[in-house]
């Protein structure tokens, strides 16, 4: 049994690490990218875009097709598609290859991941073991991410942009060949069905909001495919919920955001991979097209960062048991204004050692925020719907993140010189960190309301 746990964990744990990673690795490239493929903004945007954005509207429906066709099975299909999807990546001719094979990395992921997690859960009965074990897969992804502007620097100083994406084929081989020695799980009895319609208005509602955001600055925001791409946005939206709605068993449970607390945890998910994501495509232009960085420098100007991120996530529970969520969620977002307000110090003039402090205090406020606001989450949700919920808040991260780099994209397309932009987007990312502490604040508080209540009621 030890030996079957130890494939699971290797196996799922390489998949987590080449997902995150290419969620931060391809920034320090945008520049090189540009250049081989002329392309602009938008071009950039797609490329990292694409693939949050395939991730994000996919996700719920990866951990329902576990369910119904095994975890093993969808696993090892979603590995696979995205190492092809990489080695697509490594090989585009012309942009739209290269936007399409990243959609078709994130179509994997949103396979790999949700079944990551079952397959860790069926192998790991004992649940002091499955803890450890999902700190460890955690941990690997946390590492990734961390080091992905780093490493993707010094692979494209080596060996050229497409490297990036080449890096991941004997990683996913890797992968491939330990699920392959994984023991094929029982399926649910009870599998859901899948969601086919909310699945689709909900990928009709993300993609078209995502499409305007992106080439509103180009078109025009008045032009007719803007005006377009935003009716169909709001048609496929409202459908979307009155389909989740009705259903009897939906892809997204409404009823989950009934508790404060859980509404709460999704927007500071959101919040927060909108702001970190974002302010990671602005500060990436940033160096390299303001400061004239190479991308291995680039790597090396994100260090402070990216390390606080894995510190900011070590931390978390330790900070939460000290002064309590509310308090410590706060100072967390107050992070992201800090770290938000002192880049506006900064310029192509200015020292580097200036950004240095801001960056620190962005770092740790993403990886503070993800674990703080999932643990609340968890516990408010009955057992049965664990996994439903998780996929709830990785949703929610993920179309953060693409909303952040197309509205980010967008204010610096509109507002030139490249700095002014950058000012613009680092104010707003400042006012939702804001707005999203003061939803935690008030969702705490509703929660020690209700608490209250029951006491009372208890005592009578």
């Amino acid at each position: 049994m030890k030996t079957q746990q130890r494939r699971v964990l290797a196996a799922t744990s390489i998949s987590y690490v080449v997902v995150l990673l290419d969620a931060s690795i391809v920034n320090v490239a945008l520049e090189r990218v540009a250049t081989a493929l002329s392309t602009g903004m938008a071009g950039l945007q797609w490329v990292v875009s694409a693939y949050t954005l395939s991730f994000a509207s996919l996700l719920l429906s990866g951990g329902m097709l576990g369910d119904r066709w095994g975890a093993r099975n969808v696993y090892l299909a979603g590995l696979s598609i995205f190492t092809l999807a990489s080695m697509l990546c490594g090989i585009a001719p012309n942009l739209i290859t290269l936007v399409g094979a990243r959609a078709l990395q994130g179509i994997g992921a949103a396979l790999l991941v949700p079944c990551s997690l079952k397959l860790i859960n069926h192998a790991y009965t004992d649940p002091g073991e499955r803890a450890g074990a999902i700190g460890l897969w955690v941990g690997a992804g946390g590492i990734a991410m961390a080091a992905g502007p780093l490493l993707g620097g010094a692979l494209i100083h080596a060996l050229g942009w497409r490297s990036i994406f080449f890096a991941n084929l004997p990683v996913g081989c890797i992968g491939i060949w330990l699920t392959g020695r994984i023991r094929r799980e029982p399926r649910e009895t009870q599998a859901r069905p899948l969601d086919l319609a909310g699945q689709t208005t909900a990928m009709l509602a993300l993609g078209s909001l995502i499409a305007a955001l992106i080439e509103g600055p180009t078109l025009g925001w008045r032009s007719p495919w803007i005006l377009a791409a935003g009716a169909i946005c709001m048609i496929a939206g409202s459908a979307f919920l009155w389909i989740e709605n009705h259903r009897a068993a939906p892809m997204l449970p409404l009823a989950l955001f009934r508790h404060p607390v859980f509404a709460a945890s999704t927007v500071a998910s959101m919040a927060s991979a909108f702001v970190f994501y974002g302010l990671l495509f602005v500060l990436s232009l940033y160096y390299q097209q303001a400061r004239g960085y190479s991308p291995l420098q680039t790597g090396l100007a994100f260090l402070p960062m990216t390390t606080m991120v894995a510190a900011g996530s070590l931390l978390s529970n330790r900070l939460v048991k000290m002064l309590g969520s509310r308090v410590s969620m706060g100072m967390a977002f107050g992070s992201y204004v800090v770290g938000a307000l002192g880049m506006l110090s900064s310029s192509s003039a200015s020292s580097y050692w200036l950004a240095v402090i801001p960056m620190l205090a962005t770092g740790f406020a993403s990886g503070f925020i993800s674990p703080a606001a999932t643990a609340p989450a968890m516990g408010t949700v009955q057992k049965t719907h664990t996994g439903v919920a998780a996929a709830v808040l990785n949703t929610a991260r993920q179309s953060g993140a693409a909303l952040g780099v197309a509205i980010f994209g967008a204010l610096l397309a509109m507002f030139q010189p490249f700095e002014r932009g950058m000012h613009a987007a680092l104010w707003v990312a400042a006012a939702v960190a804001l707005m999203a502490s003061a939803t935690w604040w008030f969702a705490m508080l509703q929660k020690t309301g209700l608490a209250e209540l029951v006491q009372r009621d208890a005592a009578r």
